[in-house]
């Protein structure tokens, strides 16, 4: 980026259509009532309710293309924010009062999407609330951007426990294979709902299947395909709590060719057939 991001700033929107592709500042991205596609040079990321994208700056895509409206709430950093905060948490006091403005290194995120914790959901529901009501120039509306970032940074240290779970003896190597398998898991969460082949999550994560495999089971404890299983029926059990959607319509929407198929895995995995749970879903709501 030839002009460095001097402020910060939220955007809050709702659309059912939306697409943009350019430059973008440190942001994270939100969304309530659907899901958003972003495309970045490390990958391709779903983002939906419940879980947020960290980006750093640089070129990205985003589309929604959803039947209701989706509610974004995407929060942009300026440039260099996150590494003098950064800098107070892990500075001693006589080092920061001695030379508050010392330039720091710059840091290079986990560009990936994350669960949102109640922590971070709180910050934001405040900010958010806040909008209507806080000068864009107050302390009270600066206040807040440095909770949630101080929130994301906080954050990091819990990736680098996920990361020294890896069988690598330099810290410079867990770090490139967990990037390469967070874009295999972000790929995952994005086309779960797609026909996906092992070697084709292989290639986005630039691994060999075997690698991929073995290295994917010591982050998450599962495999690729119990993940694309796990996030299915996730989605089919949403859709067959609505009533306007067939058990044709959900198997496809979930990635089957066939009904047959989706209910022989959705009784594999969830122990009832689709419609036994639909059933159940009805009562429950009585």
């Amino acid at each position: 980026m030839t002009d460095k991001p001097s402020r910060n700033y939220v955007l809050h929107a709702k659309s059912k259509q939306f697409y943009w592709e350019g430059d973008g500042q440190l942001s994270i991205k939100t969304f309530r009532n659907g899901r958003a596609h972003y495309k970045t040079s490390k990958g391709f990321f779903a983002v939906e309710e419940g879980r947020y994208l960290l980006l750093n700056e640089g070129e990205y895509t985003i589309s929604i293309e959803e039947d209701e409206e989706v509610e974004s709430f995407c929060i942009f950093f300026k440039h260099g924010f996150a590494e003098k905060i950064f800098q107070s948490l892990k500075e001693s006091t006589n080092r920061l009062l001695s030379d508050p403005y010392k330039d720091t290194a710059s840091i290079g995120f986990f560009e990936k999407t994350y669960h949102t914790s109640h922590t971070l959901t709180s910050q934001l529901t405040t900010l958010k609330d806040g909008l209507t009501f806080l000068d864009r120039e107050s302390i009270g509306y600066e206040e807040q951007f440095h909770q949630i970032m101080q929130t994301i940074l906080l954050g990091q240290f819990d990736v680098r426990k996920e990361m020294d779970a890896l069988h690598a003896l330099r810290q410079s190597t867990r770090e490139e294979l967990y990037r390469r398998i967070s874009t295999a898991h972000d790929y995952i969460r994005a086309f779960y709902d797609h026909p996906i082949r092992l070697d084709e999550i292989a290639q986005i994560a630039c691994l060999s299947p075997n690698h991929l495999l073995r290295t994917y089971a010591q982050v998450y404890g599962k495999t690729p395909h119990q993940h694309i299983s796990e996030y299915r029926i996730q989605r089919a059990k949403q859709l067959l709590a609505k009533l306007d959607f067939s058990m044709t319509d959900i198997a496809f929407e979930v990635g089957f060719s066939n009904p047959v198929s989706f209910s022989k895995m959705f009784k594999q995995h969830a122990g009832i057939s689709p419609l036994s749970f639909r059933k159940k879903v009805i009562l429950d709501k009585k």
